[in-house]
């Protein structure tokens, strides 16, 4: 499957899961917002590690256009850092969540009206089987969660991806199993996972994981 196929099926996953949050409890909607979370981080990693340099160097105007879709996944991870900090009967979450479902489509259709058919003009199609199966592979490894400080080029957020992957791949294990009992956030193991959530925030602050970025998509605030 070339990456055009990939990236497009990943948001057709994505479409579906965001009609669950119409009736979704409160239980319901962590559950979802993991798998969200599952599906988007390591998609976005992927296309900033491996399809937007690409990009970049076949188009003229191949930074402008990518530039947009980062500042829209950098959004993305601030709000999510917001969400993972409003408890489920906080007033503020239902807008903080709309508007991350907003971001989420807004995203998914510049990639589809702009730069996913700009990259088929200008890709063989040998190049882009090749490239959906670099962006497959960087996917498979990538972290699953939100984090804003990160550069979102490389080499910044290529550095991040080890020790990030590992940490939001155990929490999400966590997580899930967390999400089985009657008080999840009660559990050992969600508190388990708050504390490699903090342990991860630690070393997105290293100098190495910030290199390569855009200031327009610089977070001091995280």
């Amino acid at each position: 499957m070339s990456v055009l196929s990939r990236q497009r099926l990943d948001h057709v996953k994505l479409d579906r899961l965001l009609r669950q949050f119409e009736h979704a409890d409160a239980r319901e909607e962590r559950q979802v917002l993991l798998s969200v979370y599952r599906l988007v981080f390591p998609h976005a990693f992927a296309e900033e590690a491996v399809l937007w340099p690409v990009l970049r160097r076949a188009l003229p105007d191949g930074h402008e256009l990518t530039l947009e879709v980062e500042q829209e996944h950098q959004e993305v991870n601030e709000l999510v850092v917001q969400l993972e900090n409003l408890p489920a009967g906080d007033p503020a979450r239902p807008d903080v969540l709309a508007r991350f479902v907003e971001v989420l489509r807004t995203d998914v259709r510049d990639e589809e009206d702009e730069l996913l058919p700009r990259i088929q003009e200008r890709l063989t199609h040998a190049q882009l089987s090749a490239l959906g199966v670099a962006w497959e592979v960087v996917r498979r490894t990538a972290p699953t969660r939100a984090h804003p400080v990160v550069a979102r080029r490389p080499p910044g957020n290529v550095a991040a991806a080890l020790p990030l992957t590992l940490i939001d791949r155990l929490r999400d294990a966590l997580d899930t199993v967390a999400l089985r009992r009657p008080d999840p956030s009660g559990s050992p193991l969600h508190r388990t996972s708050t504390r490699l959530g903090a342990l991860a925030h630690t070393i997105e602050h290293l100098p190495l994981l910030r290199h390569g970025e855009d200031p327009t998509t610089n977070s001091e605030d995280h």
